[in-house]
């Protein structure tokens, strides 16, 4: 369908804007979705719409296509959209992130021309990207879907589940293996949904209302222009598409615990306790402090996403920081929604309080420690790399001397050495989250000397991330004893 001549020029209209003049625009459009209002349901079509004429997918498309081709108007819309709304942030950095991203790097020009201009329009389709399945989670050596070259093209057959937009996305990027290949050659595949592409059951999650879950059934025929060449054709190569997920964990983070800070603070204000407010009471001002700090560490996981990353490129050599930034992110989304829903008590408790949105706040970031990669998998794994680096040095004089961490272990006197000696997989997860909370008070370090930040604040944030290394040393002196059979 051709789009109105006048929809076409205000697409033209939102390439040529400024950064600053463009994300005003989004967070305009962004008022309608706010969390405290906006129905908890499947996101409507035309309320996409309503984002998409903003131009949330820009920031991902190249020039070329209508887009604005930018790595920091990326992290910046998913920032504007998670302060409003979180569900809508992961709806669009799904979209961009996980989907688009991967055809703008990859896809040959044929598709590219295919796909892209589709995105650039102010009435643009969704998209998804489909990995999990059934029997395959984050172990994708167990995947099952499978393609086999025919004339003309792909033949692609299996199931998938758990895909954000499941029922409602029209384009997908598809990874399979090759039928009956030992070797386990594996593709990555642009299909239309129309191309045999089905949903034959719908899940209902706990959270993130807006985005539609669910089982897709795929008995599809793929031209072979629509082949995405990402490299090595293992499974090494799905790294870097995972990464970008995890990379703007850090914006969706900052955005929504700078809402989260905000609306704690101004309910313990005006809640009475006799004479005086929730805030004056002790433990609620810990509370508190504890909801600041970890959007201060979020800003400065964000600053570092925005100004050490590009999303336009290959994101591999970034792995550990990006598993870093994922990790520390997601667990204070949570450590913050669970002191917010407290603080407001029963009304916390309630969906659409006319008070707070703690409930929502609690179920919707609650999945973020499960969802693209578990944090016990992505600990473990940061664990093994740090190891695989420190050239048989023990692991706390290798965060001495690693750049990532080395600033934080210094200025804070951190004592790591409780990470030597042979660890078994359950101190690698462990380890894995101080090597994470380490990167992270080293971040909060860098943002407060490059941004001119309150020293206070930045030291309030490190004294949160030094207790969240004191308890898993607890928790890892209790793993010892109970090896011992204590």
């Amino acid at each position: 369908m051709t789009e109105p001549a006048d929809a076409v020029a205000s697409v033209a209209v939102l390439a040529s804007l400024s950064t600053e003049e463009f994300i005003a625009g989004v967070e305009a459009a962004a008022v309608r979705f706010d969390a405290a209002t906006y129905p908890q349901r499947e996101l409507p079509a035309e309320d996409w719409v309503g984002l998409t004429g903003a131009g949330v997918l820009l920031p991902v498309l190249p020039v070329e296509y209508g887009g604005r081709d930018s790595h920091v108007e990326m992290c910046r819309v998913v920032e504007v959209l998670a302060e409003r709304n979180l569900a809508v942030a992961v709806y669009t950095a799904i979209v961009t992130g996980l989907a688009l991203r991967p055809v703008v790097l990859w896809a040959g020009e044929e598709a590219k021309r295919e796909v892209l201009p589709l995105f650039a329009g102010p009435v643009a389709p969704t998209a998804g990207f489909a990995s999990t399945e059934p029997g395959c989670g984050s172990a994708m050596s167990g995947l099952t879907t499978t393609f086999e070259e025919i004339e003309g093209g792909y033949r692609i057959r299996g199931r998938k589940h758990w895909q954000a937009l499941s029922a409602t996305a029209s384009w997908w990027v598809v990874v399979a293996k090759r039928d009956g290949d030992s070797g386990r050659e594996y593709g990555w595949f642009v299909v239309e949904r129309t191309d045999g592409f089905r949903t034959s059951q719908r899940y209902e999650a706990l959270g993130l209302k807006v985005i539609d879950y669910g089982v897709n059934d795929i008995d599809a025929f793929v031209p072979a222009h629509r082949r995405i060449d990402v490299g090595a054709g293992n499974l090494s190569s799905m790294v870097d598409i995972y990464l970008s997920g995890r990379a703007l964990i850090g914006a969706l983070a900052c955005g929504f615990l700078r809402r989260v800070a905000r609306e704690a603070r101004a309910f313990a204000d005006a809640r009475r306790i006799g004479r005086s407010p929730l805030s004056a009471i002790g433990f609620v001002r810990y509370r508190l402090a504890a909801i600041d700090s970890a959007h201060t560490v979020c800003t400065a996981l964000n600053h570092y996403v925005r100004t050490r990353l590009d999303l336009t490129s290959d994101l591999t050599p970034a792995f550990p920081f990006i598993l870093a930034v994922k990790v520390v992110a997601t667990e204070l989304m949570v450590s913050s929604a669970n002191h917010y829903q407290q603080l407001a008590g029963g009304e916390g408790y309630r969906n659409g309080s006319p008070t707070n949105i703690a409930a929502q706040a609690f179920l919707d970031s609650r999945v973020f420690t499960v969802f693209d990669g578990t944090n016990d998998l992505l600990s473990e794994q940061l664990a093994r790399h740090c190891l695989d680096s420190a050239d048989g040095r023990s692991l706390s004089t290798f965060l001495a001397a690693w750049a990532p961490t080395a600033p934080a272990v210094s200025v804070h006197g951190l004592d790591l050495r409780f990470l030597d000696g042979e660890l078994a997989q359950e101190h690698l997860v462990l380890a894995g989250r101080v090597i994470a909370y380490t990167f992270a008070a080293a971040r909060v370090l860098q943002w407060a000397s490059e941004s001119g930040a309150d020293a206070d604040r930045a030291h309030r944030a490190a004294a949160f991330l030094r207790a969240d290394i004191d308890r898993v040393r607890v928790e890892f002196g209790l793993l010892w004893r109970l090896g011992a059979g204590t």
